[in-house]
């Protein structure tokens, strides 16, 4: 699959039969909606667009997932839910065999799939755990981190749900999984295996699950949801109202770019006209304009806010960066849709 932006003629969720959309930043921040979710999200399923529901917080169960969806006018049942606990178990069913130990720490959707997976869940590295499972839980506290390290020093393998560093909520980004597997990792010096995104495991698992044949990736980080589309094969769509931001895309390294860029869910909707290369350096995008010339992004008189030009704006710098030019990352302006 290309390096670059695609294009589609038809509405996203016509093109393709399965969005993998992520839920914090996405279609919630915290217990908030965001603005055009649910209307666009129950628009493109009524329009035959499959939705599975693809999240790194291991901390609930996919019931309680769908229940929270729900509640924000759109209908979801737990089946239509995918959690990075869920590929937390299928990662550690690659090497344990039914009946290991294995010390969760974590919340309740996280001990529920370990347990489900056939395994024996301990509570304390006295137990001598084959594997510690590390999920987020607003809970956790210094005890629970002690726990693990402690297991993990005596030789348990280590394996996280996910490793994102920050979490989005109603007031702001606070500590995710990442930075508390963090304090495990200084303790004890062993980086842990990780079955969340950006690994493909989880949204591997909901293709093969939904029998789909275009899938498409939705979500707001480019670091997780995004590089998870890259390493799996998979097109994906960055909307602009969570983690990201255009900036980021105008400066993705190549793992992490996004195949379709969109405002909000209501991308889904949309045609997404492709960047063409024009004269003079200019990548166009509809009726606007960007180009890099020696390192500097420019972009065309009309500003820097519009869909389009973040669009442009991105061809022409990772056009550039792919051909060797080096891009003056203080130049790139903040972009917005």
């Amino acid at each position: 699959m290309t390096a670059g932006l695609l294009g589609s003629e038809q509405p996203l969720a016509e093109a393709y039969d399965l969005a993998l959309v992520d839920l914090d930043g996405v279609a919630y921040r915290g217990p908030l909606p965001i603005e055009h979710a649910a209307p666009s999200l129950v628009a493109a399923r009524g329009g035959g667009l499959r939705l599975v529901f693809v999240t790194n917080n291991a901390s609930r169960e996919p019931e309680d997932v769908a229940g929270q969806l729900t509640a924000l006018d759109i209908p979801t049942s737990a089946d239509e839910v995918m959690t990075a606990a869920q590929a937390c178990a299928a990662l550690l069913r690659t090497r344990l065999e039914p009946g290991a130990k294995v010390l969760v720490v974590g919340g309740k959707g996280l001990v529920t799939a370990v347990a489900a997976a056939g395994f024996d869940v301990v509570t304390s590295a006295d137990d001598r755990p084959d594997a510690v499972a590390q999920g987020y839980s607003p809970e956790l506290g210094w005890a629970d981190l002690a726990e693990a390290a402690y297991a993990v020093a005596g030789g348990a393998w280590y394996v996280a749900s996910n490793l994102d560093r920050s979490l989005p909520t109603a007031r702001g980004y606070a500590p995710g999984n990442g930075a508390l597997v963090g304090a495990v990792v200084a303790a004890t010096g062993v980086e842990p295996d990780s079955a969340g995104k950006p690994s493909p495991t989880m949204y591997r698992l909901a293709v093969e699950r939904a029998g789909a044949v275009r899938p498409l990736v939705v979500g707001d980080r480019l670091d997780t949801d995004l590089a998870g589309a890259r390493s799996g094969g998979y097109a994906g769509l960055h909307v602009l109202t969570g983690v990201s931001s255009a900036r980021d895309d105008v400066l993705a390294a190549p793992g992490e770019r996004p195949h379709f860029i969109g405002s909000d869910l209501r991308s889904l909707l949309e045609p997404h006209p492709a960047p063409v290369r024009g004269a003079d350096g200019w990548w166009e995008c509809g009726e606007r304009a960007a180009r890099v010339v020696q390192g500097r992004l420019e972009v065309d008189r009309r500003g820097t806010i519009g869909i389009d030009v973040v669009r442009a704006a991105c061809a022409a710098a990772w056009a550039a960066v792919d051909a060797g030019e080096a891009l003056d990352a203080s130049a790139v302006p903040e972009l917005a849709a």
